[in-house]
């Protein structure tokens, strides 16, 4: 026993390491996020407690390839393997701590864990760099540099001098001793690493304690989540989260949900053929624009165009991402929880976008950002649909001004004006902002008018909201503009001082809003309080302009009288399903509606046309890259 009681002791501590470490992590995360404390109570403790399966689970992992390094450094003790057992340790300590580090940083912006996103943006590591600010990197490199200085104290208090004990003589019987226990401690951090011998392995749910989701992100692991997701992110096991009813009781479910008469008189624009200028605004959420939610001050210009307007006030994002938003809104297709079809070039370039068809009809059409359109993809997707102009950054005059990810939305604008007045009648042109993505590009000078929570956002919604006026008045100047209509539409939404955070179905309402003369008079300040999402604004639009909408199956009229009023929408590992009867929210770690409004006599119903609905699409999309264009 004496030969391998060393092997097994310092195994044991290799977990109490990582373990300490995990705990240190933790504590971190809530000093720099400190309402944990102050909402939580003594709830807070019980973060310690109920992270600790999770954390067996993940320290059996990291520990599996350095109980095999223990090994031979027990046969052949010298500095090489030595060597190979430092590389290794520092190696996953590094992994542990800048993820975390990064996770703490990330937590402000998105309030949730990295998830498989993440792998998104680091395909574009020069876009990474530029959305974070120097308070966020500087702050990163802090924190990497605490945790690991941590992590080094930790391994020489308990770790270092055991090292040096893993060496005995070698012989036949010692050598058949201890490969026997290496495989038995490798077989208990596989078991470990399962969670149990219970039938169904250990999942990132075990985890979760609380009502309040950012304790249940503190108590999750961050490296175990992070590892979950890198799966899901190489391929999400559908079979795992897809609904369990008949394919053909889901596809007549969905189906009975588009199928209304579309035909109607309920026009609000005249029969003019008239342009059509798209603003896609980055992050404005209706829960801080004045005219839609309790929050007031920050949107005076926006509030004006809708008294003017017709505004879509129950209106739902079908996703957290600019590349999914905009593929909804060009092209009305849903969110689909897991997947972004912008990054699905085989199955994209079979879907029809506005653009298309209204090409047919002599539009021309063009496609301005700020920033770098290779993000998420959607560079590809404006391509391979056919949009006439393409233009971004590179494109932008010398001498500006520009913020990290983008130019400020004034130079965008003055811009995006000079390409109309430029263009051949009738247009289809499209101008997605920036300022009110994080680092939030804009001239900050002078005092900011909000303060507190989402500060920095609110802030450059007021800038931004500014810019949209002042494009406006110089529009209205413009020989084209009273024959055009403006469509003000969100590509997602954002946390505000009224919801800040991702996990209630009020977190996703965006505005649509349509203006310009071509409105007709009696329409203007209609508010139309029908559910959808920013997918149904091409069916709307398509009939509008009295052209036929078949081309988007899963986009409905918003306008007409028989329209069935729902919205579906992805959220992070999870969706959502809007109606007249109330709201559900569905967490697939949790396997549980984390938000249901709707009553006991509705349930039922509601479940299924969501879950119909979850189905149905993904079938679509799964069968995409099998269709004939």
């Amino acid at each position: 026993m004496k030969t391998i009681s060393p092997f097994l002791r310092v195994t044991a501590i290799l977990f109490v390491y990582w373990l300490i470490l995990f705990d240190f992590q933790r504590i971190v995360f809530s000093l720099m996020h400190f309402d944990v404390f102050t909402k939580s109570g003594w709830e807070y403790i019980g973060v310690f407690f109920y992270s600790l399966r999770l954390d067996f689970a993940t320290a059996a992992f990291l520990s599996a390839s350095l109980v095999l390094s223990f090994f031979v450094l027990s046969h052949v003790h010298n500095r090489w393997t030595k060597l190979l057992f430092y590389v290794l340790l520092g190696l996953e300590t590094l992994f542990v701590s800048v993820l975390h580090s990064a996770e703490i940083n990330a937590y402000y912006e998105w309030n949730h864990k990295l998830t498989s996103r993440v792998f998104m943006h680091l395909s574009n590591p020069d876009e990474v760099m530029r959305t974070a600010d120097i308070k966020s990197t500087i702050l990163f490199f802090i924190f990497l540099i605490v945790e690991l200085t941590v992590a080094f104290l930790i391994y020489r208090r308990i770790l270092h001098k055991r090292i040096g004990r893993l060496k005995f003589e070698n012989s036949w019987w010692r050598t058949s001793l201890l490969t026997l226990t290496t495989a038995l401690l490798l077989g208990i951090s596989l078991l470990l690493a399962r969670g149990g011998w219970q039938q169904i392995p250990i999942n990132i749910d075990a985890a979760y304690y609380s009502k309040n989701q950012k304790l249940n992100d503190l108590s999750v692991n961050s490296a175990y989540f992070f590892g979950n997701s890198y799966f899901l992110f190489l391929k999400t096991d559908f079979k795992d989260i897809l609904p369990t009813i008949a394919p053909k009781v889901a596809e007549k479910t969905s189906n009975s949900l588009f199928t209304f008469d579309r035909n109607h008189s309920n026009y609000v624009l005249e029969d003019s053929k008239p342009n059509l200028v798209f603003v896609i605004l980055e992050s404005w959420t209706a829960n801080a624009i004045g005219c839609l939610s309790h929050t007031k001050g920050a949107t005076p210009n926006f509030d004006r165009l809708a008294k003017n307007g017709v505004l879509f006030s129950n209106i739902y994002a079908t996703n957290t991402t600019s590349e999914i938003g905009n593929t909804s809104i060009l092209a009305g297709y849903p969110g689909i929880p897991e997947v972004a079809i912008s990054l699905y070039p085989e199955k994209h370039r079979k879907i029809k976008s506005i653009n298309q068809v209204l090409k047919s009809s002599g539009y021309t059409s063009s496609y301005l950002f700020s920033g770098d359109l290779k993000y998420g993809n959607i560079q590809s997707f404006i391509v391979e649909h056919g949009f006439d102009n393409i233009l971004d950054e590179n494109n932008f005059p010398s001498g500006l001004s520009r913020g990290k990810l983008n130019y400020f939305d004034k130079d965008l604008y003055s811009f995006f004006l000079n390409q109309i007045n430029a263009s051949k009648e009738p247009f289809m042109q499209c101008a997605f902002t920036g300022s009110t993505h994080p680092p939030y590009d804009y001239p900050k000078k002078g005092k900011q008018k909000f303060y507190g929570a989402e500060a920095n956002f609110m802030n450059s919604l007021v800038y931004a909201d500014k810019c949209l006026g002042d494009f406006l008045k110089k529009a209205k100047r413009q020989k084209w503009y009273k024959n055009t209509i403006f469509v003000f539409v969100a590509d997602h939404s954002h946390g505000s001082p009224a919801v800040e955070k991702p996990y209630t179905t009020s977190f996703f309402r965006i505005p649509i809003l349509l203006y310009g003369e071509p409105i007709l008079k009696a329409a203007r300040g209609k508010v139309v309080t029908n559910i959808g999402s920013q997918a149904d604004l091409a069916a709307t639009l398509m009939h509008q302009l009295r052209l036929p909408n078949e081309h988007f199956p899963f986009s409905k009229d918003l306008l007409s009288p028989n329209v069935k009023q729902f919205a579906f929408h992805a959220t992070i590992r999870g969706y959502g399903f809007i109606a007249p009867e109330g709201s559900l929210l569905y967490n697939f770690d949790s396997k549980t509606y984390v938000e249901n409004t709707v009553s006991k006599h509705n349930f039922k119903k509601a479940k299924l046309q969501s879950e119909s609905l979850f189905l149905s699409y993904f079938r679509h999309f799964d069968g995409l890259d099998r269709k004939r264009k």
